[in-house]
């Protein structure tokens, strides 16, 4: 204890200078995520004070509302595809593109993150996945008498959650493809000499001995934010197929915490699907950072 009171003391000016960032985390992140999490446990209306009501908003959402288990099930079938397969893309382009020249290297990553930039990009797709014959991807197979009518692909609960996860996938290489280029870009080049030196002899054993252990701070970023978009899709859901979905079949927790909190606005209840949604998320994290910490063993 009297070695933290000597090393706050000696790096005061150091906390002095963080302290206004540590305000503003605690304020408006810590802060909310505390209250929301003291809010799910009362019925709270907006208008009225909060009444405690314990764990009914949790005993509801898994024995009672069916609605959010189809979200449940959707989402996690939706992470567990494109959290990985997108973080691995995000990985594998970044390889291959810091093999390039400058230049070419400039270029290809403009290329690669342009979705992530392009805000009107969900409008071609909903052209693309259009349910008539002017539908690009109808016109396509009518054409190749692959069909012999359109498919709804967007009211169709059958295709629903594919063509969300396709659009998702291309709308994931973004911040933690950036974060990678960087990484690969700031290694150290006589790690490799001192890896040939000791016995590495191809580019997948520097890739695990050497690459990967370097990039560790880089690759958990990158699975802090792959598995935050995987877990919280929404906006693109709800423009491909409405809200509420036919069947609900597009529906995630974070579409039914919309439901609850911007539309009926029981506050309790969709505290308690925040929670629910934040464990989920904490406990990916946590399993995330274990697995990383064994790269390059």
């Amino acid at each position: 204890m009297n070695r933290l009171k000597k090393a706050v003391v000696r790096n005061k000016s150091l906390y002095l200078m963080l302290l206004p960032y540590y305000l503003i985390f605690f304020t408006f992140t810590v802060l909310p995520v505390c209250l929301s999490l003291l809010i799910s446990f009362t019925d709270f209306n907006m208008l009225e004070f909060p009444q405690w009501v314990g764990w009914r908003n949790y005993a509801q959402l898994f024995v009672r509302d069916d609605v959010f288990l189809i979200a449940l099930k959707n989402t996690l079938l939706f992470a567990a595809i494109t959290g990985p397969v997108s973080y691995i893309a995000c990985f594998v382009l970044a390889w291959i593109i810091n093999e390039f020249p400058p230049k070419m290297r400039a270029v290809a990553t403009l290329v690669f993150y342009a979705p992530a930039l392009s805000g009107n990009a969900l409008i071609v797709w909903t052209l693309l996945f259009a349910g008539d014959s002017y539908g690009y991807i109808n016109a396509f197979l009518m054409k190749w008498h692959l069909i012999l009518e359109p498919v709804l692909w967007l009211k169709d609960p059958r295709y629903m959650l594919t063509v969300i996860i396709i659009v998702q996938l291309w709308l994931s290489i973004g911040t933690s493809f950036l974060a990678f280029i960087a990484g690969f870009q700031g290694l150290d080049r006589t790690l490799f000499e001192a890896g040939a030196m000791d016995g590495i002899r191809n580019r997948w054993q520097e890739l695990w001995y050497i690459t990967l252990p370097s990039m560790r701070p880089m690759l958990l970023f990158g699975a802090v934010i792959q598995i935050t978009a995987s877990f919280a899709v929404a906006e693109v859901s709800t423009a491909l197929v409405g809200f509420p979905s036919v069947q609900y079949a597009g529906h995630t927790i974070v579409t039914h915490l919309m439901d609850y909190g911007s539309i009926r606005f029981e506050m309790g209840y969709s505290s308690a699907i925040a929670t629910v949604l934040f464990a989920m998320m904490l406990g990916s994290n946590l399993i995330v950072r274990r697995l990383l910490a064994k790269v390059g063993d």
